[in-house]
């Protein structure tokens, strides 16, 4: 295969990708809205870092909320097709994290969220040197 060949096979994947991902945030905010999440930001990651395209955050009201509300994002991702996401923090229910490779969703209590206060590390007025490579 060419180099030109190859070029056009990866350029033409990224079309496909990104309507995946946005299936992805939508498949999340969906269920975040309907599990009553709490406080849904999505922070778009593109250009600041390769780790995912997107960060969601929300909160829920309480621990057994935080561990319903993970459940069911990942058992919706899953039925929509987008794998197994990797999930932490379950035991607790204080922070939940869900990766789904392209999308990463961080479900907290108000109390942690607002002491770790991801948006603001990864704001878009975040200094330059401060940014994950």
């Amino acid at each position: 295969m060419s180099s030109d060949k190859k070029a056009d096979a990866c350029t033409s994947d990224a079309p496909a990708k990104t309507g995946v991902v946005e299936n992805q945030l939508k498949t999340i905010q969906t269920v975040l809205e309907d599990a009553k999440a709490l406080d849904v930001v999505v922070v778009d990651l593109a250009g600041k870092t390769a780790i995912a395209d997107y960060m969601v955050v929300a909160s829920g009201r309480s621990q057994r909320h935080v561990g319903a509300v993970a459940d069911q994002v990942s058992r919706a991702l899953r039925e929509a097709g987008h794998g197994r996401p990797r999930v932490e923090g379950l035991p607790n229910c204080d922070w939940v994290l869900i990766d789904s490779a392209d999308i990463i969703t961080h479900i907290f209590r108000p109390e942690v969220r607002e002491f770790y206060n991801l948006e603001k590390l990864w704001s878009e007025h975040t200094p330059a040197e401060r940014l994950a490579v």
